[in-house]
């Protein structure tokens, strides 16, 4: 992230396990914390991921109230990533803090079921978002992108989600578009996804 340099790495010796981003670099601390409180949270809880260290910026340039929302008071910055710290101390990611979608009372992290989503074939890339449900608070839907020549349907996406994700977080809507709105940077902008489909689950 633009506001540290590296943070953690899977180690040179030991195992590099898929799906991590493995330890702390020397000089590195981190911690899972409630997003609300900052209060640390125990190994296997997920919450948002803060970091001290060398590696981390000092402050937004001439914004100090931002600077101090972004800041703990024991100097840890606040990543917005939410992830969890397994057994084995190795660093999982789960996704934004801003994206997690709350549908009927469960906790939906998007990265999950894009990682699913991508893996059927024909799917060039996905983007999962939380809609307004009038029962469930937010509806969990999926915007996909095909491969170029390759046409699907819903229903090839959902069908081979039956079995590998519980029902709470299998999409109730999939959207298709040809390629998926991106800023600067190269970011999904998710927020424009769910202003473009925002009565999905509401009209009609």
């Amino acid at each position: 992230m633009t506001e540290t340099g590296m943070n953690t790495s899977n180690p040179f010796e030991g195992a590099r396990r898929p799906g991590t981003v493995g330890f702390p670099l020397p000089g590195v601390e981190l911690r899972i914390a409630e997003p609300e409180t900052g209060k640390e949270l125990p190994k296997g809880d997920v919450g948002v991921i803060e970091v001290r260290g060398p590696n981390v910026f000092k402050g937004y340039w001439h914004m100090p109230d931002k600077t101090s929302e972004e800041f703990r008071d024991d100097g840890f910055f606040i990543t917005g990533d939410l992830g969890m710290i397994d057994e084995q101390d190795y660093v999982n990611i789960v996704g934004r803090d801003k994206d997690l979608i709350i549908s009927g009372g469960f906790n939906v992290y998007p990265a999950e079921i894009e990682a699913a989503i991508d893996a059927i074939e024909g799917v060039a890339e996905s983007a999962v978002v939380g809609l307004p449900h009038p029962d469930f608070g937010e509806g969990v839907a999926a915007v996909v992108a095909c491969k170029p020549g390759v046409s699907l349907d819903a229903e090839d996406i959902i069908q081979p989600l039956g079995s590998r994700l519980a029902k709470f977080k299998q999409p109730k809507h999939v959207f298709f578009v040809d390629v998926l709105p991106r800023n600067a940077m190269g970011k999904i902008q998710k927020k424009d996804l769910r202003e473009r489909y925002a009565d999905a689950f509401t009209s009609g």
